[in-house]
């Protein structure tokens, strides 16, 4: 690399160490991922971007270790399977007192919040976490209350927009209430957060809309303008993002707690997966974000600082897309820890643009693609959707970014990103003769054939699950 260049990024980490700390931006870290980045890289990498602000999904000892020291203002959580345990006082306690207190000392974890539950009210879960979320919340409240880190940690529940609602007869900001089903639970949760200075967290995704309704006005799911104002009451929304917001806020000044501070937990834009989900279209809408938070605009029923966290940091390769493709696409980094566009997240123009992860190990350059000798192709397809139950080939779906591929450019996609999900190992380039390496790069316009990182946990790989007879064995019998 050349010198001149190292010194000018070296320059450049060093000044946005200085300039990227936005007051209230944070950033979701998930772990869903076949190949993982080692923690230290990624808090390095928080660091070197001025990201003071994390929100986990659980408390993985691995990442609380590396983030001892940096003190980076942390969320740690309890997953929705976990709390049910909650509603054990002597349970919620240990929890506390493990993943906590453990780490409460000087140069130990910032940690500010503590999740408890992910989204537990979402329609679809058909109430299953409806009964435990309140009891457990409380109790994990009352445990940091009883060790003593009650007046800096505080327990809340991140929750999916949908717990709030404007009548379809009014559908503005100002009718907001919370869910007619939840309504009381609601009222009661919140009640117990306010009494604890605890904060509201709320989840919005203005792609969210989009995808839904295909007939969502396009450009009202950004902030740019040129969407046709929604008023209400002489207000004039002309983004979801505040529309959606002050609803909620009309909710919590119905219930009776107007005035309580709320957390974004979530707000982001994914770049494949769907039609929507693209590089332009997430530049569009951080581009917008920024300046908003750095300027603490606010909306027009709370203006002012909101706190805000990025979904998400890095793209996970291994997350459910029950919901949709665009799941495993949310980072504003790749799976590699590389920044996917030269956003500027201070939001002040001062063209300083995210920070790449350092010292990122990657397999050796090879990949693994549809062998054009091959004679009997009559598995070529069930050979691909086998490559495809087990590695991700969401870029092949409709308007996603490999989606122009022909037949056989899809199975070479298919068949490298399982090879590269087994560690490359030599067996998993195979599929009956179907496959054969390369050293050269296949990657073709915005499709990307990647080489994956060597995982920080690098575990034995998974039993590779593919000879010829192994495959026909399990696809026919």
């Amino acid at each position: 690399m050349d010198k001149a260049w190292l010194f000018v990024n070296f320059l450049m980490v060093g000044v946005s160490l200085w300039t990227h700390n936005v007051k209230g931006l944070g950033v979701n870290w998930g772990t869903q991922a076949n190949h993982r980045l080692s923690p230290s890289i990624v808090v390095q990498m928080l660091r070197d971007n001025g990201i003071r602000k994390v929100k986990l999904f659980d408390a993985d000892e691995s990442i609380l270790s590396a983030l001892s020291g940096s003190n980076i203002e942390v969320m740690v959580a309890i997953p929705n399977g976990d709390l049910a345990s909650m509603l054990d006082e002597n349970q919620a306690r240990k929890w506390v007192e493990r993943n906590v207190v453990r780490y409460n000392f000087r140069g130990g974890v910032n940690i500010k919040y503590v999740a408890v539950g992910n989204e537990p009210f979402l329609k679809s879960y058909n109430g299953t976490f409806e009964k435990a979320t309140l009891p457990a919340l409380r109790n994990v409240q009352n445990a940091l209350n009883e060790v003593g880190v009650g007046g800096t940690v505080k327990a809340t529940v991140p929750l999916n927009a949908d717990v709030y609602e404007s009548p379809k007869s009014n559908p503005v900001p100002s009718a907001g209430r919370f869910r007619p089903d939840i309504a009381d639970l609601m009222t009661q949760m919140v009640q117990f957060m306010s009494q604890n200075n605890a904060p509201f967290t709320v989840n919005i995704y203005p792609f969210l809309s989009l995808y839904a309704n295909p007939d969502f006005p396009f450009k009202y799911a950004f902030f740019g303008g040129g969407a046709a104002p929604l008023v209400d009451n002489g207000i004039q929304y002309t983004n979801v993002f505040d529309a959606n917001f002050d609803t909620l806020v009309s909710a919590l000044k119905a219930a009776g707690y107007g005035n309580m501070s709320i957390i974004v937990g979530e707000v982001g834009w994914p770049t494949d997966g769907d039609i929507n989900a693209n590089i332009n279209n997430a530049f569009r809408f951080y581009q917008g974000l920024f300046p908003r938070i750095a300027a603490n605009t606010g909306t027009p029923l709370r203006p002012g600082n909101i706190e805000m966290y990025l979904f998400g940091l890095l793209d996970e390769d291994a997350k459910s897309i029950e919901p949709g493709s665009f799941e495993r696409h949310w980072g504003i980094f790749r799976y590699d820890g590389q920044p996917k566009f030269p956003l500027d997240p201070s939001g002040q123009n001062r063209d300083i643009y995210l920070v790449g992860a350092k010292n990122v190990k990657y397999l050796e350059n090879e990949w693994c693609e549809f062998n054009s000798n091959a004679r009997d192709l009559s598995n070529l397809g069930p050979s691909v959707d086998y490559a495809c139950q087990f590695a991700d080939c969401t870029p092949l779906g409709y308007g996603s970014s490999c989606h122009g591929l022909d037949a056989y450019g899809n199975a070479s996609y298919a068949f490298n990103v399982y090879f590269q999900t087994q560690y490359q190992n030599l067996q998993s380039c195979d599929f009956g003769g179907l496959a054969r390496l390369t050293t050269q790069n296949i990657s073709t316009g915005n499709c990307n054939f990647t080489i994956q990182i060597a995982s920080f946990a690098l575990r034995a790989a998974a039993p590779v699950a593919f000879s010829f007879i192994a495959v026909f064995t399990s696809l026919f019998f």
